[in-house]
């Protein structure tokens, strides 16, 4: 995940904006979670903190000052910052890389596989935040920014896995700086996971793939234009659309928050124009009050084995009778596990939607509200194969 928090935390507007963060960070629970427009070290461990209280095994890279508008004024307000579920991937090395305004971040992560020793995995997450507004010459610092970060990803050894995300601010498809990034005669090519290359500003036909703005009202901090605008990105190295180590999924780019409603279209995002069936008023509540832009969102497969600790699914969690369900759903956990697991409950498009603690042997699930289909049962601290159920009202 990817999300431009909005001067956090000295935006202080809309009072304790770090419960609609939480509140949005629990549903989606990011492993590798990305951020631009970080004030201070206090706004990056009020982050931490509340990603620690979802789960503890969060970690952050190093917090570090913008040093590439010290020509231009030396404020260093916005930063960028990345966190990460240690049981997951190991932060190996940071880098600030040098523009204009603003540097970009480079964290390098390897993926903490049973594999990591012999065969290790590494992907070079790049956070940035774009020069922003329209106009040519704005247009032109973009360039000159997207220009410095190729020059510095030129300079890596062989090929790499890279995964580009920020506040691009770039209106279309078409502008310069995009196409530089796009570029097949490049060195390096990146791909839109998304594939929605076009004119997106202003343009409901590109609604779908909107992140800015999520207000109409003004007086709010940041931008209140409604939602019109593509400004956030996550894009990746083009090996990665077909590496069997590490690639994305095709058709999990996801602009979270964004019902894909065209009725949404310059409107603010817990309007009910905005109405979905993916995302409720609550989110979107919570997005509204957190920042201007949405986050944005994509899933990332390997083929190798995480090296987290394993439990044997068929003795220490079961269903208890059938997995053909109505209303109540019981499982049956080990003693060895109470009190240490977390599950999750997915639906088949791979959306949480509960979450539940171990404290007793017998667990009782209500799904009498749940939507008819078919839901898995996983956990985070612990590898297993998905447990299946139906829910059959």
């Amino acid at each position: 995940m990817f999300y431009n928090v909005l001067n956090f935390p000295l935006e202080n507007t809309i009072p304790n904006r770090i419960d609609d963060l939480e509140l949005i960070l629990d549903d989606y629970r990011p492993d590798v979670f990305m951020v631009c427009e970080l004030n201070n070290e206090t706004g990056a461990n009020t982050i931490l903190s509340t990603l620690q209280d979802i789960n503890p095994d969060y970690e952050r890279a190093i917090f570090e000052f913008n040093t590439s508008d010290d020509a231009i004024g030396n404020q260093n307000e916005l930063q960028q910052l990345i966190y990460f579920d240690s049981t997951k991937f190991v932060l190996d090395s940071q880098a600030i890389v040098t523009s204009i305004y603003r540097d970009f971040n480079h964290y390098q992560l390897i993926i903490n596989s049973v594999e990591q020793t012999t065969d290790p995995i590494i992907i070079d997450f790049v956070v940035c935040h774009l020069k922003a507004s329209s106009g040519e010459a704005n247009e032109d610092f973009r360039l000159q920014m997207v220009d410095d970060v190729l020059e510095y990803i030129d300079n890596f050894q062989g090929v790499r896995n890279i995964v580009l995300a920020g506040d691009f601010n770039i209106y279309s498809s078409s502008e310069p700086a995009f196409q530089r990034l796009i570029d097949p005669f490049g060195n390096l090519i990146f791909t839109d996971p998304a594939d929605r290359i076009g004119s997106w500003h202003n343009n409901s036909n590109f609604v779908d793939v909107m992140t800015q703005s999520t207000r109409t009202e003004t007086g709010l901090g940041g931008a209140s234009g409604g939602f019109d605008d593509r400004f956030d990105f996550i894009m990746t190295s083009e090996n990665m659309s077909s590496n069997p180590e590490i690639s994305f999924i095709p058709g999990s780019y996801n602009v979270y928050g964004n019902n894909e409603n065209t009725d949404c279209y310059n409107q603010s995002i817990k309007s009910s124009d905005c109405d979905g069936a993916e995302f409720s008023f609550a989110i979107r509540d919570a997005l509204y009050n957190f920042s201007d832009h949405l986050p944005v969102t994509l899933e990332l497969q390997t083929n190798q084995s995480l090296s987290i600790p394993k439990i044997n699914a068929p003795q220490m969690l079961t269903i208890s009778g059938s997995n053909l369900i109505d209303n109540m759903l019981t499982l049956k956990a080990h003693a060895s596990v109470l009190n240490n697991l977390e599950l999750y409950v997915f639906n088949s498009l791979g959306q949480v939607v509960k979450t539940i603690d171990v404290n007793n042997a017998l667990i009782s699930i209500d799904v009498s509200q749940m939507n008819t289909g078919i839901y898995y049962i996983t956990s985070s601290k612990f590898q297993f194969k998905p447990l299946k159920f139906v829910v059959n009202h």
